[in-house]
């Protein structure tokens, strides 16, 4: 157990690097995505760049050690498989907890006293329905480059660890 947590922290460039290179190829394959759909006709490219780069970005870090802990010593397919889920579901799950808290931030203005009962339903209600609304209209944003790229990356992850 010991060897395996030794062995899942990463150094800190894989760290840093990576998570820099993770972000950017979110961004670049959210802004592809929304390109391809709509020729980038939106009033939010910005907005959804940021959320994009800064889901990557938050994620990899978080991920990168999992998915080592999980790919310790064993084989490359079970390796590439313990990277593809890990981030996968880790960049999915953090853009989509940005962006819910980011639509938190917007009906805020409209919710009962922080605290009170009232104000914990509507921050879950309205939490579940950001994380709806991303599972429609956000996932879609990370084909077809996204997929790729976690296809490329996994592969990388998994024939550079041992």
């Amino acid at each position: 157990m010991r060897e395996r947590l030794k062995a899942a922290y990463p150094p800190y460039p894989d760290l840093i690097v990576g998570a820099l290179l993770w972000g950017v190829l979110m961004l670049v394959s959210a802004m592809l995505a929304l390109y391809m759909r709509n020729r980038m006709e939106t009033s939010h490219a910005g907005e959804l760049a940021i959320l994009y780069f800064a889901g990557g970005l938050l994620s990899w870090p978080f991920m990168l050690p999992l998915g080592r802990y999980f790919a310790h010593r064993r084989r490359i397919e079970t390796r590439f498989a313990a990277f593809f889920v890990a981030l996968s579901a880790g960049t999915i799950l953090m853009t989509a907890f940005l962006f819910a808290m980011e639509y938190r931030l917007f009906y805020a203005r409209w919710h009962g006293p922080a605290g009170s009962l009232l104000w914990i339903f509507q921050f879950v209600f309205t939490s579940a329905g950001a994380v709806y609304q991303f599972a429609v209209l956000g996932l879609p944003l990370f084909l077809p480059l996204g997929l790729a790229c976690l296809l490329a990356t996994s592969f990388a992850l998994a024939k550079r660890m041992r």
